[in-house]
């Protein structure tokens, strides 16, 4: 038997290293042998330096130390500054760590691997210096709202103005915030879990968690140097617990990040002003008589602007020089079964009988729109419709008969046109993909589908708790080829990391298409964006795809530019609202196709105005 080399070493007689063996003179000596006499000194009375020694015999290792020697002569006749290499070091030193200018930005030295683009240094600024912390971020979607208050939390924290954070965010987007703030900004932030992580330094949780007991009591009983807020937009009703809850925080800096600041009516703008930095819009009564002329249309526009200008700050996508990729747009016109057509027309038949029998009860009316979408989307999400307004009528009325005939029509479909339609994509991209619909009962029925079919598809939705979601988006990052989505859910999601969408069924308002859109097609989206509208001729949805892409060609205008036209045509109400008027009130397609022209005539001068209005 061969000798092992390594049993030869162990078996050497050779001393062993001690922890506490004296490096500074390279000696090692087992802990048994006596330490050696100190070394004679010179003749000029010096200790003599012992000889640089081996520190073991396996280890061919030395320590030189012929450079601290020069050193400590040089320290003896002048000090170190006379050897310029050295002197030139020093300054550089200094150099490095001297703040030059109260208002640059510490914490950018201390992010080698993050470059803000300029809108956001410029806000984080702003934030800093004129609004004393306190700020309403409003930049459209895919602007980096998150990187403009991880800027402005890195700076207070470098210069030692802020401790104890507390940042509220949807639950689905909890992570999310952990992950950038750790990622991008070395900021340790906790995401909450159990009642102790409230006591960490910087913690992020969902609304919904902290407003409950008991976690409500113990934040209102402590103090935060920030407070910061995503989605902000939900706190506009001053009556909701949300709103109350985030006024009685007791906090000395905050940020409110929403990119849809106004909604529904101008009040809302003043409940979130308020909740920031109250009276800096005086009183409601006086906000209303100095800037309100309706609930969507503002006067004194200049003065109004000037207020919201010392607490809120908007980036628009047309403001600068960010550049984008492109968006390829493409309608995907198909035409329904004789089963699925069928059941439309019956469908439609209903609604137009039902509406004049209830003309005056226009809530009750506009429900029954509905029902024309969801035949477009799926027979699933329209059967879970017609089921429930069964149940609220008597089973002996000749309403409850009319329904199940209906519901009967259902029965005799054996497939979904525009779900196959949708596979055939899928199929052709070999690509991530993310399907938007709005309606639940279609994205079960999707799921479905595409795992029959051997697809990997995974669920994202607003009922979902936070560890769902994450584990849902993950899967889609990781494994999944397709991620079917709710209207709900994609609130707030970053997917650069996919560059296909497909508009299952599109919203009627103009603004959620582009915040679907926006999930993808934002800074740091590195692909260009295709966008497949899927449409079915002879419907309702033929009409709105006309309106959205081919009247107004929204799919090419700037959010902001949108946002704009949206606000000049909705004075009195919302889009929504007036398309399903028309629809309602039209005795046939072609009266509705020319009603909804009409209606397109004056969105498009509503652009008109909105370009010639524009700075030259």
């Amino acid at each position: 038997m061969r000798n092992d080399p390594m049993q030869q070493l162990a078996q050497t007689d050779a001393p062993e290293l001690s922890a506490e063996a004296d490096f500074t003179t390279a000696t090692t000596l087992p802990a048994s042998e006596p330490l050696p006499p100190a070394p004679e000194p010179d003749a000029a009375g010096k200790p003599a330096v012992p000889p640089a020694r081996k520190l073991h015999p396996l280890v061919e290792l030395y320590i030189d130390r012929s450079p601290f020697e020069e050193l400590e002569r040089r320290i003896e006749r002048n000090g170190p500054w006379d050897d310029w290499s050295l002197y030139l070091m020093a300054l550089e030193a200094e150099e490095a760590l001297k703040i030059s200018d109260f208002h640059e930005l510490q914490c950018l030295r201390l992010l080698p691997h993050l470059t803000p683009l300029p809108h956001q240094l410029e806000t984080a600024r702003r934030v800093l210096y004129e609004m004393r912390g306190r700020a309403i971020l409003a930049d459209e979607v895919g602007l980096g709202k998150t990187i403009e208050a991880g800027l402005v939390l890195k700076e207070y924290l470098v210069r030692g103005l802020v401790k104890r954070v507390l940042i509220l965010v949807p639950a689905s987007l909890v992570l999310q915030w952990v992950r950038e703030l750790s990622g991008k900004f070395g900021i340790p932030a906790v995401a909450q879990k159990k009642a102790h992580t409230w006591s960490s330094d910087i913690v992020v949780a969902s609304m919904d968690t902290a407003k409950r007991e008991p976690h409500r009591s113990f934040l209102l009983d402590g103090e935060y140097d920030m407070l910061i807020i995503d989605e902000a937009h939900k706190l506009k009703n001053k009556k909701t617990g949300n709103y109350q809850f985030v006024g009685d925080l007791r906090k000395k800096y905050c940020l409110l990040l929403t990119a849809t600041p106004v909604q529904n009516d101008l009040s809302e703008l003043y409940n979130l002003i308020t909740l920031l930095k109250p009276g800096q819009l005086g009183g409601e009564g006086d906000f209303a008589a100095n800037f309100v002329e309706g609930r969507r249309v503002a006067k004194n526009e200049d003065r109004l602007q000037a207020a919201l200008g010392q607490v809120m700050i908007r980036n628009r996508r047309s403001d600068g020089s960010l550049e984008f990729t492109r968006r390829m747009v493409t309608n995907v016109p198909l035409r329904l079964s004789p089963e699925e057509q069928e059941l439309y027309d019956g469908v439609t038949a209903f609604v137009r009988e039902r509406a004049q029998a209830d003309r005056g009860d226009m809530a009750s009316m506009l429900s029954l729109v509905t029902l024309q979408r969801e035949v477009c989307s799926s027979r699933d999400a329209v059967f879970l419709t017609l089921i429930n307004l069964s149940k609220k009528v008597a089973p002996e009325s000749p309403l409850h008969a009319q329904i199940w005939e209906l519901v009967n029509r259902i029965r005799n479909i054996k497939a979904n046109t525009k779900a196959e339609k949708t596979m055939e994509i899928i199929e052709e991209i070999q690509d991530k993909v993310i399907v938007f619909t709005e309606y639940r009962a279609t994205q079960d029925y999707l799921i479905r589908f595409f795992k029959e079919r051997g697809l990997s598809a995974v669920p994202y939705r607003g009922g979902m708790n936070r560890g769902k979601k994450d584990w849902m988006m993950d899967l889609f990052r990781r494994r999944a080829q397709v991620m079917v989505a709710t209207e709900a859910g994609g609130e707030g999601i970053n997917l650069q990391f996919c560059h296909h969408i497909v508009n299952f069924d599109l919203p009627w308002n103009p603004m959620r298409v582009e915040q679907r859109i926006g999930r993808v097609h934002r800074l740091g989206q590195t692909e260009d964006v295709s966008i497949f509208n899927l449409c079915t001729a002879g419907t309702i949805e033929e009409h709105i795809v006309h309106l959205l892409h081919e009247k107004i060609n929204m799919f090419e205008m700037v959010i902001g530019e949108l946002g704009e036209i949206l606000e000049r045509v909705e004075k009195e109400e919302t889009l929504e609202r007036k398309l399903a008027k028309l629809v309602l009130e039209s005795a046939n397609a072609g009266e509705l196709r020319e009603r909804i022209d009409n209606l397109g005539d004056s969105m498009l001068e509503a652009r008109r105005q909105v370009e010639r209005e524009k700075p030259q």
